[in-house]
């Protein structure tokens, strides 16, 4: 994987969420369009995309080691790359967990949660895109807003997709199965929030 010599770590941090943002639409191609018999097939292709974002991870941190100058704290170039990875990681042990788990169908809620991960990526590449402007942006605050409300969303979510499975499901190995796939589903959202509140950090240091 090349990197151009000038590339700056903001192009980086839009070229890893881009991995986040794969995987989060090949969740939702799963979630919408399910077979419990394909997917340990689409579990090998989320891992390969896992895979990518960990080796651009991996190309930035040696390019970090090489340089004097960066444009904000290395501690926080460190911490945004490890944040969005934790993203990626998210997305990915969600199917990692259905495959373990013999989900043998999808339930709406997880539909509906999913929707708010792929909304939720979508609107950390956006801030991400705009984070090296942030000192003059008019639009980076919006989006972390977004991303926390869309994080409160997700909450909301699992609370009711929780109390519909004990109240619905008779069957102790499905409640227990979808039980923690919905803790992972909710997970995606809390690492999405992580990253805004590093951009935020990093936005009042910097003012």
């Amino acid at each position: 994987m090349a990197r151009k010599k000038d590339e700056n770590y903001y192009d980086i941090f839009v070229e890893l969420v881009g991995y986040s943002c794969k995987a989060s639409d090949l969740l939702n191609e799963i979630m919408n369009d399910y077979h419990a018999e394909k997917l340990q097939e689409k579990m090998k292709e989320m891992h390969a995309i896992e895979h990518s974002g960990d080796g651009a991870k991996h190309l930035m941190i040696k390019k970090l080691a090489r340089e004097f100058i960066t444009p904000i704290e290395r501690e926080d170039i460190v911490a945004m790359a490890d944040a969005i990875d934790c993203v990626t990681d998210a997305v990915e042990d969600v199917v990692m967990r259905m495959y373990m788990c013999n989900i043998t169908y999808v339930r709406e809620d997880a539909l509906l949660m999913t929707k708010v991960i792929v909304k939720c990526c979508d609107a950390l590449r956006q801030a991400l895109s705009e984070f090296y402007n942030f000192r003059k942006s008019e639009t980076l605050h919006g989006l972390i807003v977004q991303i926390n409300q869309l994080e409160e969303e997700g909450d909301r979510l699992y609370t009711q997709a929780i109390r519909r499975l004990y109240t619905t499901c008779t069957d102790h190995l499905e409640v227990l199965a979808w039980d923690q796939t919905f803790h992972y589903l909710e997970k995606c959202c809390d690492t999405c929030e992580d990253v805004a509140d590093i951009i935020e950090s990093v936005m009042l240091k910097n003012s």
